[in-house]
């Protein structure tokens, strides 16, 4: 994981082959006031990490990746960007970190293709004949547990 103000750099792995460096000038950070912990410093410390990225202009992506990062995470743009907060630490920094983590999570999550589709196949003939011979079977159990009859003694 690069540090925070430098690329971010994404390893190999599904959907990523060669991995991903993101420049540090396509990535925003707004730095606000956290509502987390900090005590009375959460008052005076602009702690909370607000990391925009915008795939549609990137310059790291192909057409292929950029197609797919769009429909993907089409539900989570606002004005064509991506957000993420991060909060939960006590310390800018690490929170800055934890943004560009989740950022590269996400983006990998993204890039990954879907799994193939099932084909769907036909039963065997012989796994056929075993299911039927076993409805047979049971059938008989059944109709041996009917009531007894003057005729059947």
């Amino acid at each position: 994981m690069s540090a925070p103000g430098r690329d971010l750099v994404i390893r190999p792995g599904p959907g990523v082959p060669e991995g991903l460096v993101i420049p540090a000038a396509e990535l925003e950070e707004r730095f606000s006031r956290s509502a987390g912990p900090g005590g009375q410093g959460v008052n005076t410390t602009d702690s909370r990490v607000e990391l925009l990225f915008e795939p549609a202009t990137s310059t790291a992506l192909t057409q292929t990746q950029r197609v797919r990062v769009l429909s993907a995470l089409a539900d989570r743009l606002v004005q064509g960007r991506v957000s993420i907060v991060a909060s939960e630490h006590r310390a800018q920094l690490r929170n800055r970190v934890a943004a560009r983590e989740r950022l590269a999570d996400l983006l990998r999550r993204a890039l990954t293709p879907d799994p193939p589709k099932r084909r769907p196949t036909k039963p065997t003939r012989g796994s056929q004949a075993r299911r039927l011979a076993a409805k047979k079977r049971r059938s008989e159990v059944k109709r041996g547990r009917g009531k007894v009859r003057g005729a059947d003694l």
